[in-house]
């Protein structure tokens, strides 16, 4: 178990924050804790990636950290997840 210094962000740039967090913790907690601090819609859906990585990775919000690859200084960005709708014509 080591500490991480990240930089979490959305996806439009709006938040950004500086954190450090076990390597322990899930991708889906660095959602979850985005979403309280900067009170994101909570009916949205949201994804994590390693926008540090070319290209950026999509990470699996039940891995840890550690197992996701994520290293210390890089940055992860929370994304909405888009739905594209049909029309009816």
């Amino acid at each position: 178990m080591s500490d991480l210094k990240l930089i979490i962000r959305t996806a439009d740039k709006a938040h950004k924050a500086e954190v450090t967090v076990e390597d322990t913790q899930t991708c889906g907690d660095m959602i979850q804790a985005s979403l309280g601090e900067w009170a994101l819609p909570k009916e949205a859906d949201y994804k994590i990636l390693n926008v540090s990585k070319t290209p950026p990775q999509i990470l699996n919000p039940s891995s840890t950290l550690a197992i996701a690859g994520v290293v210390d200084g890089e940055t992860l960005e929370i994304q909405p997840v888009l739905v594209a709708g049909s029309q009816s014509l």
